[in-house]
């Protein structure tokens, strides 16, 4: 399998990155001691003087960040998304939300599936405090391609952006991630009736797997992926609230604030609809293996099936 080919985000990430800072010598890597793990050694390997070693220090890593873009540059900062987010959250509202500087902040190893870390590397509440902030734009891609195409829309855009990726390097490729990517537009994967799934990044693989079992048994849900968190596609989302009855979300982050929560926003806003939400409920993680937590918080391709496939009868025959 080749760079292009790869279903690891993190590779593709890394061998992008190289490629876009080849391409343009205004783009900088700036590391957080973790190159070998979210892929930013692709670029220090390919693009030496293009890359920038900031040792374990994301509040300084982000401070120099924004001051690279104060100069014309185009500074991309990486480490775990833990401690991207949560780290250097002051630096990242003053120093490059407020002022609306060219950063590009990735989150890499985000959310449930971070290789046994366990609690302390867990990222459930970051796409809630990037998308809360005024400036930012928050995109999680479902699969590798997505990705590839998704950073030439972030270079091209001015202003700053958060990027979360998965490690999971098993996530089967969506139909249409091939394609180029448009900030704030949503895929529709799969049409159905009644009810509608929505998600983002790493749970769209899953869920479409789960959609497609659906499917193979006579069951039709509406399934659309979401690879932009902020600003989301309010017009696909209010369109389906007036088409459906009920509005299934599903996220590898915590259920309270995240991207159901964002929905739900738009919906009580402008069309109310039954909703569940889906995702990490209000309590930590544990180490383990990739399935073992999957299935600890009914997040694995049947559970959900199972989930969804209870939630449509609810609907289709009341009961």
């Amino acid at each position: 399998m080749s760079k292009d080919e790869t279903k690891s985000m993190r590779d593709a990430f890394g061998h992008k990155l190289a490629a876009l800072a080849q391409a343009n010598k205004q783009i900088v890597a700036l590391d957080g001691d973790l190159g070998n793990s979210t892929r930013l050694s692709f670029v220090e390997d390919a693009v030496p003087e293009s890359f920038l070693q900031m040792g374990i220090a994301e509040q300084n890593m982000v401070g120099v960040a924004a001051g690279l873009a104060t100069t014309g540059m185009m500074p991309w900062t990486c480490s775990f998304a833990a401690f991207m987010t949560r780290r250097a959250y002051d630096q990242i509202v003053v120093s490059v939300d407020q002022p609306r500087l060219n950063v590009k902040l990735v989150g890499s190893y985000s959310g449930l599936l971070t290789s046994n870390t366990g609690k302390s590397h867990h990222s459930f509440e970051d796409l809630a405090l990037l998308s809360t902030l005024p400036n930012m734009v928050v995109l999680s891609p479902g699969d590798a391609r997505e990705t590839v195409h998704m950073m030439d829309a972030m270079a091209a855009y001015d202003g700053p952006v958060y990027l979360r990726l998965s490690r999971d390097e098993t996530l089967e490729y969506l139909p249409g991630t091939d394609e180029a990517f448009a900030i704030g537009k949503s895929r529709t994967l799969h049409e159905g009736k009644r009810v509608a799934c929505l998600s983002t990044g790493a749970m769209s693989p899953r869920l479409f797997a789960a959609v497609q079992a659906l499917s193979a048994e006579g069951i039709d849900v509406t399934f659309v992926h979401f690879p932009t968190v902020k600003p989301l596609d309010e017009e696909r989302i209010v369109e389906l609230a007036n088409t459906h009855d009920h509005l299934i979300t599903m996220e590898e982050h915590f259920v309270s604030s995240g991207f159901g929560s964002a929905v739900s926003e738009i919906t009580s806003r402008t069309a109310p609809v039954f909703m569940t939400r889906i995702g990490i409920e209000n309590e930590y993680s544990q180490c383990g293996k990739d399935a073992q937590l999957l299935e600890s918080h009914g997040l694995t391709t049947e559970q959900l099936k199972e989930r969804i496939e209870t939630i449509y009868h609810e609907v289709e025959y009341g009961v």
